[in-house]
């Protein structure tokens, strides 16, 4: 699916620019919520599970909900979903902002295996060792990356996410995830309000195309790198994640006990490396 259009909105607002107020139009970053289904065949009939909402900028909304769903463990592989489609339901509101995530038969369906109903936010109580055996059950294997990259090449990647960033470069209000090969070429780039909706979008669009592992490659994300963003790098095995931000100690924690590089304040010509320096070019061990 392609960006549809409402990706954007414009709005009326007043400007003040050097004490005189002035009247024109502003484009914003849509955001909107979707409801992401899983429906699944039994005795003949499709039944329906609602198993997630989350507010969203529209586009790419089947890779979206596709992302979501290797995410959280609930398909691993492509051939596991039938199709997705918008709800057509003439008596459902929003058609275009529910998605159907029809599953083959016989593919297994567990309502409790999704993480959101446990990780609800960021005070829940849930220890650290609890998140990572969560991830092992998913995630037995680390991501594959043997390469070493330069300074230089990491240096390189906020200019290029920047320059490939189109609904943020009118709006200034998108986060953003971009996948890069070894050789710093850019693969995918996804764009949303949400930055696990970012990060959604790109998994997805690997997954339908039958792309995972996407081992020997770097995904950066605009903001800062939390347990959840390194999580969906692991799954869909991403051995490199550098964020603009801070990460946080969970998200180091994880990136260390499963072989993966994290990069953190990657701004301004410089660049923290909380783990995994062997794939960086003089990088002295990680302690």
């Amino acid at each position: 699916m392609t960006e549809r259009p409402g990706s954007t909105t414009r709005v009326p607002v007043l400007e003040i620019c050097d004490g005189r107020p002035r009247r024109r139009d502003d484009e914003l970053a849509t955001e909107e919520p979707l409801e992401v289904r899983v429906l699944t065949l039994s005795a003949g009939r499709w039944a329906c599970h609602r198993v997630a909402v989350t507010l969203r900028t529209p586009g790419h909304d089947f890779e979206l909900a596709a992302g979501f769903l290797y995410s959280e463990g609930v398909i691993s592989d492509p051939r596991a979903i039938a199709r997705i489609a918008y709800c057509t339901d003439p008596d459902e509101p929003q058609q275009y902002n529910v998605v159907n995530v029809y599953l083959e038969p016989g593919v297994p369906f567990d309502p409790e295996r999704l993480s959101r109903h446990v990780y609800t936010n960021s005070s829940c109580g849930v220890c650290g060792k609890a998140a990572l055996e969560s991830i092992r059950v998913v995630c037995p294997r680390p991501p594959v990356g043997d390469f070493r990259l330069s300074p230089d090449f990491f240096r390189s990647l906020p200019e290029a996410l920047q320059s490939a960033q189109r609904i943020f470069a009118r709006t200034g209000g998108l986060h953003a995830s971009a996948l890069f090969d070894r050789d710093g070429r850019l693969i995918l780039l996804r764009e949303d309000v949400g930055r696990h909706n970012a990060m959604d979008k790109l998994v997805g669009a690997l997954l339908l195309e039958d792309r995972l592992p996407a081992s020997n490659t770097v995904v950066l994300v605009s903001g800062r790198a939390s347990f959840e963003l390194v999580q969906k790098a692991l799954l869909a095995g991403i051995p490199v994640l550098a964020a603009v931000g801070a990460p946080s100690s969970l998200a180091v924690d994880v990136a260390r006990a499963f072989g993966m590089t994290l990069i953190g304040f990657l701004r301004e010509g410089r660049f923290n490396v909380y783990t995994g320096p062997e794939r960086i070019q003089g990088g002295m061990g990680d302690g």
